[in-house]
């Protein structure tokens, strides 16, 4: 098993620690992976991208080459990473920022994510947590409790209980999706 997933959006969306959490996500799961971000100049609204990698195997090269999972959090993100989407890969969408994006050769699982947070926590900050839990729950790349357990190493204290009430959202959003599809 080797999984190739990118995470992308704009710089203050969370999208690093995402990854980050994704990362020790594997970890816990006994799986070996790596993880690296990039993002543009701009603290915050420049392009941002975490990208992480889960083998049975030993990881030769740190970098995706092409996504097996790509969540894209911004219309630029989506525009300019659906194309390394793998064949037959899985593109989660927040439709609350991405109003279009290109035919893929593969699944496209269109998700409210930052608006959920809003509406559901008062607050977009969660939506990094939301869409963790939408991964997760319509792929199943690493399991729910080790993901639960990487959320709450990582996240501030005091926030625990928000955060886990973000990642419940996201996997029920994750699971109506996969549903539908």
């Amino acid at each position: 098993m080797r999984q190739e997933i990118c995470l992308s959006g704009t710089g203050g969306q969370g999208l690093i620690l995402a990854g980050i959490i994704l990362a020790e996500a594997a970890i816990l799961d006994g799986k070996n992976t790596v993880q690296t971000q990039s993002y543009g100049p701009e603290a915050r609204g420049g392009a941002s991208k975490a990208e992480v990698i889960i083998s049975d195997d030993v990881i030769h090269y740190p970098e995706v080459i092409t996504a097996d999972i790509l969540l894209a959090m911004s219309q630029e993100a989506c525009a300019k990473y659906a194309k390394s989407l793998k064949k037959g890969g899985k593109l989660i969408v927040d439709t609350t920022n991405v109003r279009n994006w290109p035919a893929v050769n593969g699944e496209v699982l269109p998700v409210e994510i930052t608006k959920a947070a809003r509406m559901e926590l008062g607050n977009a900050m969660f939506a990094n947590i939301i869409a963790l839990g939408v991964l997760v729950s319509s792929t199943g790349v690493v399991s729910l409790d080790s993901l639960t357990k990487a959320v709450l190493n990582r996240v501030p204290p005091g926030t625990e209980a928000i955060n886990q009430r973000a990642l419940e959202i996201g996997c029920s959003l994750g699971e109506a999706q996969k549903a539908i599809a």
